[in-house]
């Protein structure tokens, strides 16, 4: 079993395809392209945890889209950290957790990395190599700082 990480998918959200210069036509492409790139790495048996910003946009509001999409997503565990386009509707999916913040022992030292929407300064154990997950700044550049370990 491995844990895959993502954030910030936003299901159904045409405008994100221009705001944050992503290769896709429509939402709709969008949304089958990314599911197709899990579905070639997240195994039956593995964990997938989405940090934040699940779907946005008219969709989101949608139950039956966001059943179909969550429907299609691989892995055998799914779980959401809520980011702040997650409404209670994506919420009251069948998810294995939803979180605001989690810690997940991962990394060949089974390091307990810290999962946010939000970067964050710092983090339990982040003097002792536990990584910080994130979303929300899309893909905008966060640390400058070498040493830092939290990951966008």
């Amino acid at each position: 079993m491995k844990i895959w990480y993502t954030a910030d998918t936003h299901f159904g959200h045409e405008n994100v395809i221009h705001f944050c210069d992503r290769p896709f036509k429509s939402a709709s492409h969008m949304d089958r392209i990314m599911l197709e790139n899990m579905w070639k790495v997240v195994k039956p048996d593995d964990d997938l945890r989405i940090i934040g910003d699940f779907a946005f946009g008219a969709s989101a509001n949608d139950a039956a889209y966001l059943r179909q999409i969550f429907d299609q997503l691989p892995g055998a565990r799914k779980h959401l950290i809520v980011g702040n386009h997650d409404s209670d509707l994506t919420q009251s999916l069948d998810w294995t957790s939803v979180l605001l913040m989690a810690e997940v022992p991962d990394g060949p030292k089974k390091q307990r990395n810290t999962l946010c929407h939000y970067p964050m300064i710092t983090w339990n154990h982040a003097r002792r190599e536990a990584l910080q997950l994130f979303g929300h700044i899309h893909n905008k550049h966060w640390s400058d700082v070498e040493h830092r370990k939290e990951l966008n």
